[in-house]
């Protein structure tokens, strides 16, 4: 189910001063800074790769318009097609900024653009096919046959997505503003490496002694940051506070607004709240389709590190970096049966863990443990100082 977009601007047009790109920008990528690299396609070589876009082809429709799988005919290579409805949310300007800012920035964790067509006024934008779909279809929106995600899974998507968002912050110049994230927006590979998709909200952020830039309020209702929704002021950390309402899904299972709960249950980060400031809570938000199986420290270290994200103050919340170094020390994988002693029936015999495999596992543990205690106490100290600071000359973000 898509969660619509907290504002239609698909009639609404914009002023000069609200363009989302006023300059290119420049990110380090394996061919350097050249000129738009996307292929561009005829509408009949787009029509013949998805059998003149069937229904059988189709794998996903939104407020932009529809998704097709596809195949090329002259390479062969297997690709999905976004067609942009041309009265839907994503007009003219948000594709050509899609294929600006896909076309210049490259990394593992963002999805690649192989072209796009504009023949007339048909829009098409080609991106390499995701055969794991999107972070939403295997968290979200599970048939009853499918098989739930892991809990270590779930942190390998997050810390993927925090890669990508990290390389939007700090490795272009100016960074780049994502504005869009949510479960809908990850896509997935194979071996459910996550990669970010959809960048026709994006924006340039500020530079030089500037602190934000000013936009119209876009996104999706229950991933915006709330300075973003009561100002209109823009920030990378406008992207934190999003990406920490996807950690919460991950952790909780649960959709950043599901209407079909109580009222009181309908905002994901009202309800956990409580149990946010309650560290012997954590475990009540753990998603229950787990049962359990989960690393009560590594899920201690991912709530902290969601309630860091979502902190009502722009400025207290952490840098993409921060986030990424800290989801770095979770473990990505189960422990390993071979370290863990075991009675063979079958020999009558005791398998035991190597010492020098057993002790490399302890250190690994308390490099997480101290990490993440360090994280905390850079949160609570931050908490008091800007506390201690109220009511003088507030920061800028």
């Amino acid at each position: 189910m898509m969660v619509p977009y907290a504002e239609n601007t698909a009639k609404s047009k914009p002023s000069a001063a609200e363009n989302h790109v006023t300059d290119k920008p420049n990110a380090p990528t394996e061919t350097g800074n050249k000129n738009i690299a996307a292929e561009t396609f005829t509408f009949r070589e787009l029509a013949t790769a998805t059998k003149n876009f069937r229904q059988e082809c189709l794998v996903g429709e939104g407020g932009f318009g529809r998704v097709y799988k596809g195949k090329l005919e002259r390479t062969g290579q297997i690709i999905a097609v976004k067609q942009l409805d041309r009265n839907g949310l994503q007009g003219n300007k948000e594709f050509l900024v899609e294929v600006l800012m896909l076309s210049l920035l490259h990394h593992p964790n963002l999805v690649n653009l192989i072209g796009y067509c504009a023949d007339g006024d048909q829009r098409l934008l080609v991106y390499e096919y995701m055969p794991g779909g999107s972070l939403e279809d295997h968290l979200l929106d599970l048939s009853p046959n499918q098989k739930p995600l892991d809990w270590f899974t779930r942190m390998k998507i997050a810390l993927g997505a925090a890669k990508g968002l990290e390389y939007l912050h700090d490795k272009a110049n100016p960074p780049v503003i994502y504005r869009d994230l949510k479960s809908s927006n990850i896509l997935l590979d194979k071996e459910f490496n996550a990669k970010l998709s959809d960048f026709g909200l994006a924006k340039l952020g500020p530079v030089g002694d500037n602190s934000h830039v000013s936009s119209r309020v876009m996104g999706t209702y229950g991933y915006c940051a709330p300075e973003y929704q009561r100002t209109g002021q823009l920030t990378v950390k406008s992207d934190v506070y999003s990406f920490g309402v996807v950690m919460l899904e991950l952790i909780t299972g649960r959709r950043a607004i599901d209407t079909l709960k109580r009222p009181e249950e309908q905002n994901l980060v009202s309800w956990a709240e409580p149990m946010l400031k309650d560290p012997s809570r954590y475990s009540e938000l753990a998603d229950p389709i787990l049962k359990g199986n989960f690393p009560a420290r590594g899920l201690n270290q991912a709530v902290a590190v969601a309630h860091m994200c979502i902190n009502e103050e722009a400025s207290m919340r952490p840098l993409m970096s921060d986030v990424v170094t800290a989801l770095s020390f979770l473990p990505v994988q189960p422990e390993s049966e071979s370290e863990v002693p075991t009675n063979d029936s079958k020999n009558n015999r005791t398998s035991l863990p190597p010492p020098q495999e057993s002790q490399a596992d302890e250190d690994k543990a308390i490099a997480r443990q101290k990490a993440v205690a360090e994280a905390m106490e850079w949160g609570s100290t931050s908490r008091h100082n800007y506390k201690r600071s109220r009511g003088g000359s507030n920061s800028s973000l």
